[in-house]
């Protein structure tokens, strides 16, 4: 179990979903560092792409949380698996959509990107 993201790239505020609107049936995830697949929301992907956002191209991204909004939003330190796949869409007002499996757990809007020496 990953206890905290080693190098984070940007910082976000993240929306989980409830159960009835698709969401975790078992509420946001306790582990210290959340890992699942996530999707990058384009300008009209939604009406173009069929069975998005399960069918795009999906990134490894790791959340842990900096600071509980309330209890569906957090502040969370955003990494990626491969973080050169993520840098070309990854800037501020950037929105994310976390999946598990096809459903859409919770959605994420970037802050600030955190640059760091590669």
């Amino acid at each position: 179990m990953m206890e905290k993201i080693e190098k984070p790239v940007a910082e976000a505020v993240v929306h989980w979903r409830t159960a009835d609107d698709g969401g975790r049936q078992s509420g946001p995830p306790t582990a210290l560092v959340y890992m699942a697949t996530a999707v990058f929301a384009q300008g009209g992907d939604r009406e173009v792409q069929p069975g998005w956002p399960a069918s795009a191209d999906q990134l490894s991204i790791l959340l842990q949380k900096t600071e509980e909004l309330d209890e569906r939003r957090w502040r969370c330190l955003v990494g990626f698996l491969a973080p050169e796949l993520a840098r070309p869409n990854l800037r501020p007002g950037a929105e994310l959509l976390v999946l598990e499996g096809p459903r859409v757990v919770a959605s994420a809007q970037v802050g600030a990107v955190i640059h760091q020496d590669e």
